[in-house]
Parts: structure tokens; C-alpha cells; sequence
């Protein structure tokens, strides 16, 4: 059971917990599928191995997906992909870097709420510093965190190390997020509490086998859903 009074810190993980993010980036991926679907039998596998492939070296975020799309449209496309399509395909990721970040339905209402508690309220996601930073800075949400921290990558190492830079113990930290992968798993592994929000998107990369119940772990639809927990 999640003990509310020992959580000394509420982590929010950002794309797709607070804002939509997911869902533009699968509109390039669909323009990418239509592009090469003439040229393989499977477009979305061919990304998936592309993105697989690249992550230890590019990491996540619009750069390193940047370099995955075009790199599967040359590659799959063999030299006959048009100079237009490779620029309307550049373009578009471009414009990943400007996504708007309004905040999910709730958010906002749900952060405000949280002021009123003695709990330390922080961003914890993965992901391109500068990217994420405009992300926050567009989404007019971060007067509600006193800490954010980006990261290339959220497993349990990484749930340890902010732990340690927030001086506190894994049992006080309550993760909140749409990945099962990233912001679940991870956390709870270590001991510490989770709030698990689905998305109606998920990356290729994020998608992994659900646990369906665990002591620790609450299971919602919407982000004011956790308020309950803290008896507001």
C-alpha cells in the first residue's frame, strides 16, 4: 500500500504525463511509413530496428529521432526516396522541437492542489536537456517545481542517483508517469511508490508488459485522480 505520509517527494515524468508528445511524433512516423511502404513489407519494424540500434549512441529525444527517420527512409528506401520527401521528412521532425506542451486535462489543476502539501514537487524525465527545458518552459508549468532533473535514461540506477540528489530515501519517493518502462518498473524496483497514468500513445521503445498490481503502485485514468491519495 502506498503510504502517503512517509512520500517526502511527488517526481512527475514530463512527455506524455503532463503534455502530449507522443502523438506528433507518431504523425512522422506515419509520413515515414506511407514513404517507405513500397519498399518493405513491415515500415514499422524497420524504424523500431533503426531506433533500437541507434539508442546507445543518440539516446532518446527529437534529435536522435531526427537521425532514426531519416536514416530508415535512406536506408530502406535504397536511393529512391525523392529529395522532396527527405526534406518534408526533415522538416517535420524539425518541428517536433516546437511542439506547444499545454498541459493534459487536470495537470495544472493537480499541481496547484499539490502546493498546499509538505511535499517537494519535481520533474523527472528523459530525454534532450535543452528540448525538455523549452518543453517546461512552454507548458507554463514550471512555477509549480522546485527541482527538475533530465536524464538519458530513467532505470534504476538513475531512480537511485535522484534519490540521493533530493537527500532522500527510495521509500519516500512517489514516481508519477505513462510509461510502464520508464517511470514504473524502475521505480518500484527500487522501493519506491508509483502513480501509473497510460497514455493513449506509446512509443515502439516504451512498450513492455504491464504489471497489473503491486502493493505500491496506483493505477488511474486522469492526473487529479491522485489527489484522493493525499486527502485533497
Amino acid at each position: 500500500m502506498i503510504e502517503p505520509e512517509n512520500i517526502k517527494v511527488i517526481a512527475f515524468d514530463a512527455d506524455d504525463t503532463l503534455w502530449d508528445c507522443q502523438s506528433y511524433f507518431e504523425k512522422v512516423e506515419n509520413r515515414l511509413y506511407d514513404i517507405i511502404k513500397p519498399y518493405c513489407e513491415n515500415p514499422a519494424k524497420e524504424l523500431f530496428n533503426t531506433e533500437s540500434a541507434n539508442m546507445e549512441d543518440l539516446g532518446y529525444g527529437s534529435k536522435a529521432f531526427t537521425i532514426s527517420i531519416i536514416e530508415t527512409a535512406l536506408r530502406v528506401g535504397k536511393g529512391n526516396i525523392t529529395h522532396s520527401q527527405l526534406t518534408e521528412l526533415l522538416k517535420s521532425c524539425k518541428e517536433l522541437l516546437q511542439i506547444p506542451a499545454t498541459p493534459l486535462p487536470g495537470v495544472e489543476f493537480t499541481l496547484k492542489a499539490l502546493q498546499d502539501t509538505d511535499k517537494k514537487i519535481v520533474v523527472f524525465t528523459k530525454g534532450e536537456l535543452q528540448d525538455q527545458e523549452n518543453k517546461l518552459k512552454r507548458s507554463g508549468l514550471s512555477q509549480y517545481f522546485s527541482y527538475y532533473e533530465i536524464t538519458s535514461n530513467k532505470s534504476e540506477k538513475e531512480y537511485r542517483m535522484l534519490c540521493e540528489h533530493l537527500s532522500i530515501a527510495p521509500k519516500e519517493l512517489l514516481m508519477v508517469g505513462n510509461s510502464m518502462k520508464s517511470d514504473i518498473i524502475p521505480a518500484l524496483s527500487i522501493g519506491s511508490s508509483a502513480v501509473y497514468i497510460p497514455f493513449h500513445v506509446t512509443w515502439q521503445l516504451e512498450k513492455i508488459e504491464e504489471v497489473k498490481e503491486h502493493d505500491k503502485m496506483l493505477k488511474i485514468k486522469s492526473m487529479s485522480d491522485i489527489l484522493p491519495l493525499f486527502s485533497i
